[in-house]
């Protein structure tokens, strides 16, 4: 097959195969030799621009020694990979926790609508825990989801971090999730991180009244080469979409918001203001 636009789950399977590969300690050209395939083929297959059949992951499945129930898996996901669009359900850390990591990763651009909560990307530990109590995360699951929380907070300090956009309701800043010395501590988090370059913060305030962004939150990723991923998540399922009209959709939706939003000076004046009357 040819090159093609990788989809979500096209990408999701092909960095699982990498995995698997470099656990096994084999180089593509070794795999690409055994199974008398072009290299190419194996490096497109891993980052998702290659069609990819079935009968191609079992054969790769076969050189690194897959079998059972982890095998059908993987050998049925290669069945819908080219299908556009993803819906995963959730569980523990669950494969769409893995999807948003490698695509947060991957972005050259990020914007982040959050109407209820800080975003998850400028939360610190002490808000993650409080509020995974909060929605019931069981206790053995908490430390992990904490990790990797923070571990996806890396990407915002790396030598060519993506831009970050976050729009978040005044609600959200004000809500008291912590005690107050802990809930100050986030607020100004915020604001140091909004310091950096490639970093704004815009705030919805409370004078709006309604505004587009009070029916759910969003995080929209852009790539340098391949389209726009849009990431819904609900309680115990998660889209994401990368239809060209889903992503334009979002992206008006995106504009209406700046324009009902704080500017970025205004917005951690504000967030500033907050932490001040919950200091006092």
């Amino acid at each position: 097959m040819g090159s093609i636009q990788p989809t979500v789950a096209g990408r999701g399977l092909g960095a699982e195969l990498r995995a698997i590969r470099e656990t096994r300690k084999l180089s593509s050209t070794k795999v690409a030799g055994q199974l008398g395939w072009q290299q190419s083929k194996i490096s497109k297959i891993e980052t998702g621009k290659q069609g990819v059949t079935p009968a191609d992951v079992a054969s790769l499945l076969a050189i690194y020694g897959v079998t059972g129930h982890e095998r059908d898996r993987l050998v049925e996901t290669a069945a819908t990979v080219n299908e556009p669009g993803l819906w995963e359900k959730q569980g523990g850390m669950s494969r769409d926790s893995q999807t948003l990591m490698r695509l947060e990763s991957e972005a050259t651009e990020i914007v982040n609508l959050e109407p209820l909560v800080v975003p998850g990307l400028l939360q610190t530990p002490d808000y993650i825990r409080a509020l995974m109590n909060a929605c019931g995360v069981a206790a053995p699951d908490l430390e992990v989801r904490v990790a990797s929380r923070m571990g996806r907070q890396a990407l915002i300090t790396r030598s060519t971090p993506p831009h970050l956009e976050f729009i978040i309701d005044e609600s959200a800043l004000r809500r008291p999730l912590l005690p107050a010395q802990a809930l100050s501590r986030q607020l100004r988090h915020i604001i140091e991180t909004a310091e950096r370059p490639n970093v704004s913060v815009r705030v919805l305030p409370f004078s709006l009244g309604g505004h587009r962004g009070l029916d759910g939150s969003f995080m929209l990723m852009a790539f340098a080469n391949s389209k726009s991923v849009v990431h819904v998540e609900h309680k115990i399922s998660t889209f994401f979409l990368e239809e060209a009209h889903e992503i334009d959709f979002y992206r008006e939706e995106i504009d209406t918001l700046r324009a009902s939003a704080l500017n970025p000076d205004e917005s951690t004046q504000l967030i500033g203001s907050i932490a001040q009357e919950i200091d006092s």
